[in-house]
């Protein structure tokens, strides 16, 4: 598949004070890619979007959150995609959040990331995070 036929897929790492990130459990549905598996939140960018615009509308979709002050991380070439991976610093309290897509919200420390499957080369984008650690000096 050459570079212009890929599409374009968004994701946006949350990490709180504990330096954990927030992934979610992707439904269990016939046909859906990665049924089950955990993921870093995101979605596809549509024709008429860049970007950082596809990750504040799926941010806003799938968990209700306006998104603002967020940074890009990388810019992954994957087989099947060009994946933009923003992130942001957030303490967010997942408990009452409705999600409209997937099972359930839960923070990751690096080793449970390492430790579990997850879809779409989100352990690859997990692992880089990790090791970069840039996130360390942006303790509020």
């Amino acid at each position: 598949m050459d570079a212009g036929s890929k599409h374009k897929g968004c994701s946006i790492i949350f990490v709180n004070d504990q330096n954990k990130v927030l992934l979610f459990l992707r439904d269990d549905k016939p046909g859906l890619p990665f049924p089950g598996t955990w993921d870093i939140p995101g979605g596809h960018v549509e024709e008429s979007e860049t970007p950082d615009q596809c990750i504040k509308r799926e941010m806003h979709e799938e968990i209700g959150l306006e998104l603002n002050d967020f940074s890009l991380f990388q810019v992954y070439d994957f087989a099947d995609r060009t994946e933009y991976t923003f992130w942001k610093k957030a303490n967010l309290d997942i408990d009452p959040i409705q999600l409209t897509e997937g099972q359930c919200l839960k923070w990751f420390s690096a080793e449970e990331a390492e430790q579990t499957a997850m879809a779409y080369g989100s352990n690859r984008i997990l692992r880089d995070f990790f090791r970069k650690g840039f996130f360390d000096s942006a303790k509020r």
